[in-house]
C-alpha cells in the first residue's frame, strides 16, 4: 500500500513537472503553428469588429474556429476597443499574437510586438453616393423579379452564402443577403484583392509611372537572375520564385501573413526555382511584392497609402473599400480588402467595361484584355493579369469570361461580352465543393432570355 501511495505521488509529481515544463516551453518558444493560429484569429476578429462592426464572439466561433484547424478552437481573443487592438492566444495564455486597427488602413498583425507603421497616415474619405440616384452612381436599385426569384434558390447561392449581387448592363438587377449581413456589410475578398491590386497597377501604367516590362525590382535581386523578373512575370504568376501556398500547415503563405511584419521583404527574399516566365506557380507573396513595387514608384508614403482611394475607389464611388496594410505599411495586395458586395460589384463593372467609368478611362486600353488572356504556363487556367479563367471545366462560358476568386468561396464573374457581373461572397470552405459557375450559368440564361 505504501508503495502504491509513493508511486502515485511520484507519478503526480512527474505530471506536474511536465505540465510546468510544457507551459514554460509554450510561453517562451511557442511552435510556429500556434503563433500562426493566434495571428489569424487576432487578424480576423480585428478586421471584422473594427471594419465590419460584427460581434467578436461570433467572428471567432463562426469565421475562425468552425471552418478552421482544430487548434483554433482553443484560441481565445480579447478586444481592446480604446486601443483598437485584438489579442489572441492559445487558452488565452500561450503563443499570443496581436492585430491593431488603423483608420483607413484596416488591421495588421504585429508579430513579436512589432509596431504597426503608418498608424497615423491620412487616408482620404470617399464621397458618399446619392441614395436617390440609380446604382452605381447612387444607392437606388430596380431589381428584376426573375433574377430575384433565381437568387432565392439556396442550392445555387451555395452553403455559407453571405451576399450575391448581379449586375446587367450597368445596373443591379438582383441581390440577396443571408441573415446578419446586408448591403452595408463590408466583406473580405481574400484573393480577389489580387485583381484590385492589379487594377491599381493599371492606373500607374496609364499614368506612365510603371511598365509591365520593368525589371530589377528589388535591391536583393540585383546581380542575380531574379533581376530578370518583370512586373509582367509577377502579374502572370510566372516569376519562377519559390513560394509554398499550402494553407494546411506552416507554409510560406501563412508565415508571411501572420508571422512576418514586412511581408514584401519576406517574399522577395525567396530563391529562384525556375527561369522567369517558364513556370506557373500561384503565390500570394507575388501580389504583396507587386504592392511594394507600385508603392515605391509613388515614393511618398502618405501619397502611396492614399493612392487606392484617390485613383480607384474614389472615382468608382467605392465608399466602403479598405485595402489593409501590413505592419511595415505595405498593402497586403494578395489577401486583405474589405468592401460591401455592391462595392465589389462596382469593381467588377469597371472591368466589364474595359476599365472605363462614366466615360472616363481609368485603366489603359488593352489592360483588361490581359485578364482574359491565358498566361504561358498554366494550361489556360490563369491569365496574364491576376485573374482565373474558365478553362476546360467550363466549356459553356464565353471566351472573354474571367474570375476574381478568393478563399472560402469569394467570386466575381466578369463577362464583358454580355455586360454581366455576378458577385458571390460567403464563408464556403472548399470541402463544400460549391461551384459558383452553376449560379452564373443560370443568371446568364435568365438575363439573356428574350
Amino acid at each position: 500500500m505504501r508503495f502504491l501511495v509513493r508511486f502515485v505521488k511520484i507519478l503526480v509529481g512527474v505530471i506536474v513537472v511536465g505540465l510546468i515544463g510544457l507551459g514554460i516551453w509554450l510561453h517562451t518558444s511557442p511552435p510556429e503553428l500556434l503563433r500562426v493560429g493566434s495571428g489569424y484569429s487576432a487578424k480576423m476578429v480585428c478586421s471584422n469588429v473594427f471594419l465590419a462592426g460584427r460581434d467578436s464572439g461570433e467572428v471567432l466561433s463562426v469565421d475562425v474556429q468552425a471552418p478552421g484547424h482544430p487548434l483554433l478552437r482553443l484560441m481565445r481573443v480579447s478586444v481592446h476597443r480604446t486601443e483598437k487592438r485584438v489579442h489572441a492566444a492559445l487558452l488565452g495564455i500561450f503563443a499570443g499574437n496581436d492585430a491593431v486597427y488603423r483608420e483607413g488602413l484596416g488591421c495588421a498583425v504585429t508579430p513579436d510586438g512589432a509596431p504597426a507603421a503608418a498608424a497615423r497616415a491620412p487616408v482620404p474619405a470617399v464621397t458618399a453616393a446619392d441614395p436617390s440616384a440609380l446604382w452605381p452612381d447612387g444607392g437606388k436599385v430596380e431589381s428584376d423579379p426573375l433574377v430575384t426569384r433565381l437568387l432565392s434558390d439556396a442550392a445555387l447561392a451555395g452553403p455559407g452564402m453571405r451576399a450575391v449581387v448581379v449586375v446587367k448592363k450597368g445596373r443591379i438587377v438582383g441581390e440577396t443577403y443571408s441573415a446578419g449581413f446586408s448591403k452595408e456589410t463590408p466583406l473580405i475578398g481574400w484573393s480577389m484583392t489580387k485583381t484590385v491590386n492589379a487594377a491599381i497597377i493599371g492606373t500607374l501604367v496609364r499614368a506612365g509611372k510603371l511598365s509591365l516590362e520593368d525589371k530589377g525590382l528589388f535591391a536583393q535581386w540585383q546581380g542575380n537572375q531574379r533581376g530578370d523578373i518583370r512586373i509582367a512575370d509577377l502579374a502572370a504568376m510566372e516569376s519562377g520564385l519559390a513560394f509554398n501556398e499550402d494553407y494546411g500547415a506552416v507554409a510560406d503563405v501563412t508565415r508571411m501573413l501572420y508571422l512576418e511584419p514586412d511581408m514584401a521583404s519576406f517574399a522577395a527574399d525567396q530563391p529562384l526555382e525556375a527561369d522567369p516566365g517558364s513556370r506557373f506557380s500561384y503565390s500570394s507573396g507575388t501580389a504583396v511584392m507587386l504592392s511594394k513595387i507600385w508603392m515605391d514608384k509613388i515614393g511618398d508614403r502618405a501619397a502611396a497609402l492614399s493612392y487606392p482611394r484617390a485613383a480607384l475607389f474614389g472615382p468608382l464611388g467605392m465608399t466602403s473599400a479598405v485595402m489593409e496594410a501590413d505592419a511595415a505599411g505595405t498593402f497586403v495586395g494578395s489577401s486583405y480588402m474589405y468592401a460591401t458586395a455592391r462595392d465589389w460589384a462596382r469593381m467588377g463593372l469597371l472591368l466589364a467595361r474595359d476599365g472605363v467609368w462614366n466615360g472616363n478611362r481609368i485603366l489603359p486600353e488593352g489592360f483588361v484584355a490581359l485578364m482574359h488572356q491565358p498566361n504561358a504556363a498554366s494550361n489556360g487556367r490563369y491569365s496574364k493579369m491576376q485573374t482565373w479563367l474558365p478553362g476546360k471545366d467550363n466549356p459553356g462560358m464565353p471566351a472573354d469570361a474571367f474570375f476574381l476568386q478568393g478563399h472560402d468561396g469569394q467570386t466575381i464573374t466578369v463577362i464583358p461580352s454580355l455586360d454581366l457581373v455576378v458577385v458571390r461572397l460567403g464563408l464556403t470552405p472548399s470541402w463544400n465543393r460549391y461551384d459558383p459557375t452553376r449560379l452564373v450559368a443560370e443568371v446568364v440564361k435568365t438575363t439573356t432570355a428574350p
